[in-house]
């Protein structure tokens, strides 16, 4: 899954593709380098992160959506927790809603189900403008898990099928190096019923804290850890550096690595 933030504030790529032609250049970039996935994103996430009017979001991921999806045969995903979007989303051909609140905003739910798309549903602690305050688990890997299973059955009894639930423990959302770390050595056992796995992994501050580096510097340090991700289990590695891991992972794969 490659990443296509268009937001002034992301705190990798924020500012660089807010211009419609420079969005969709870098949306077939991505498809190019070998993600089979690309996830389109119109509100910062990141830690300390403002929200944006629905309106703002619609108009930032909408237009390149309609434009994207006749042109490309990837999987395409969007980035957000507002039913409304959702919905538009949903109608302009999108197949995935990846949800940093796991469809716990009101409607959400409802939107998901009745759009037909995959969801992902992802662990968060507290919400962007503060889950880096001083995150707390007695134990982050059963916590985390537990929170997963009630939203998956949230999501069976809305009518979700299983084959369209995805699960993403939310590396760095609420969590420090430690638990980030916890969770990646023990990843595989919050495969709920099977369900596949999402890391997200790439350029996060776990990997500044481990190696030193700036956003734009970590490739390599994000590259080990997507690597390290898909050996523990992960079936689906969201990532900003396409073409990097891509042809890290096929050297995984070539010596068996990777299932």
């Amino acid at each position: 899954m490659g990443v296509l933030n268009l937001t002034p504030d992301s705190f990798s790529d924020g500012g660089r593709y807010l211009e419609p032609d420079p969005a969709l250049a870098r949306a077939l970039a991505i498809e190019a380098e070998g993600a089979a996935i690309i996830d389109l994103g119109g509100e910062s996430t990141r830690p300390g992160a403002a929200p944006v009017p629905l309106e703002e979001e619609l108009r930032r991921v909408l237009p390149l959506l309609q434009r994207l999806r006749p042109r490309t045969e990837a999987i395409l995903s969007v980035d957000t927790s507002k039913p409304e979007l959702m919905r538009a989303a949903a109608a302009a051909g999108v197949d995935l809603i990846n949800d940093v609140y796991a469809l716990r905003a009101p409607g959400a739910l409802e939107a998901a189900a009745e759009s037909g798309c995959a969801v992902c549903l992802m662990h968060m602690q507290g919400e962007p403008r503060t889950m880096q305050h001083a995150p707390h688990y007695d134990d982050v890997l059963a916590e985390v898990c537990a929170f997963l299973r009630e939203r998956v059955e949230a999501c069976r009894a809305a009518g979700i099928a299983d084959e369209r639930i995805v699960l993403d423990p939310g590396f760095g959302f609420g969590k420090t190096l430690e638990h980030n770390l916890t969770l990646l050595r023990h990843l595989g056992e919050l495969r709920i019923g099977g369900l596949p796995i999402l890391a997200g992994l790439s350029r996060k501050s776990m990997i500044g804290t481990l190696t030193g580096k700036l956003s734009e510097e970590r490739v390599y340090g994000s590259v080990a850890a997507a690597l390290i991700a898909a050996q523990n289990g992960a079936r689906i590695l969201r990532v900003h550096d396409v073409a990097a891991t891509v042809d890290a992972l096929k050297v995984l794969e070539a010596v068996g690595g990777s299932g």
